[in-house]
């Protein structure tokens, strides 16, 4: 059965970390309601969740995705761009290394965020520029390298993370909100969606897609090309530069 890694948000999720947006009052409790009902809408189309324990006094410890990435049977474990950031990843290392995962770190002096990370098959884009230096691309590479893995460094300076830029579609297609994406040429293949939401998908599988509701257009694009969105709020999270693919680690399917 799939499963997601996920981290309930912290009661401090209104002083998360905001780069490039201006800061908004956020709902924690709506926040709450909002990652509820994301983690019903995993398990209503077939997916298992991993709670890792909750770590109330990092603000931005709901974005689980950035501890660490996963490929094949092994977890390579972030090293935060946000120094604030980085004790959310002890827990995460415990959560799937109890999985059966292995496990390796990042170390000084390289830092990688998981958002920076996007998987299309055996090959892993990597965002440069803001929370990723070249030391951690160069950590992950090695990592993967051994798995048939080919990593790819790409600018990222519009957004906080690579893939609050793109994401990709089942077929491979990277989809992203155009003038976000520093280099569209640096993707073998590229499509355009109408609004920055649009570009943020969770591949639920090879039909469904895991997406936010403020992003309606793209939605309607989606469904023109045969999938199938599973539309979920999470404004309370966007306030804080996040999206669906910041709530969860896919760890299986």
């Amino acid at each position: 059965m799939p499963t997601a890694l996920i981290r309930r948000p912290s009661p401090r999720l209104a002083e998360g970390i905001v780069t490039h947006l201006e800061r908004q009052p956020v709902d924690v409790a709506l926040a709450r309601r909002q990652w509820q009902s994301y983690v019903d809408a995993l398990h209503g189309t077939g997916w298992t969740t991993l709670e890792v324990p909750p770590i109330d006094e990092c603000p931005d410890s709901v974005f689980v995705e950035d501890t660490m990435v996963v490929y094949g049977d092994l977890a390579v474990i972030a090293r935060a761009g946000a120094q604030e950031r980085r004790p959310e990843a002890a827990a995460a290392e415990e959560a799937v290394a109890a999985e059966g995962y292995r496990v390796v770190r990042i170390t000084e002096p390289g830092t990688l965020d998981g958002g920076d990370v996007l998987k299309i098959g055996t090959t892993i884009y990597v965002g440069q520029g803001g929370r990723t230096n070249t030391a951690g691309i160069e950590q992950l590479r090695a990592a993967f390298a051994p798995l048939g893995a080919e990593v790819r460094a790409v600018p990222v300076r519009k957004v906080l993370h690579l893939k609050s830029a793109v994401t990709a579609l089942p077929d491979g297609t990277v989809i992203g909100y155009e003038p976000l994406v520093d280099d569209v040429a640096a993707f073998e293949k590229f499509r355009a969606v109408p609004e920055e939401a649009g570009a943020h998908v969770v591949l639920l599988d090879a039909d469904r897609l895991l997406m936010a509701a403020s992003a309606p257009a793209s939605a309607a694009l989606f469904e023109e090309l045969g999938y199938t969105p599973v539309v979920v709020d999470i404004s309370e999270f966007e306030k804080l530069e996040g999206c669906v693919t910041c709530l969860s680690v896919r760890l299986r399917g």
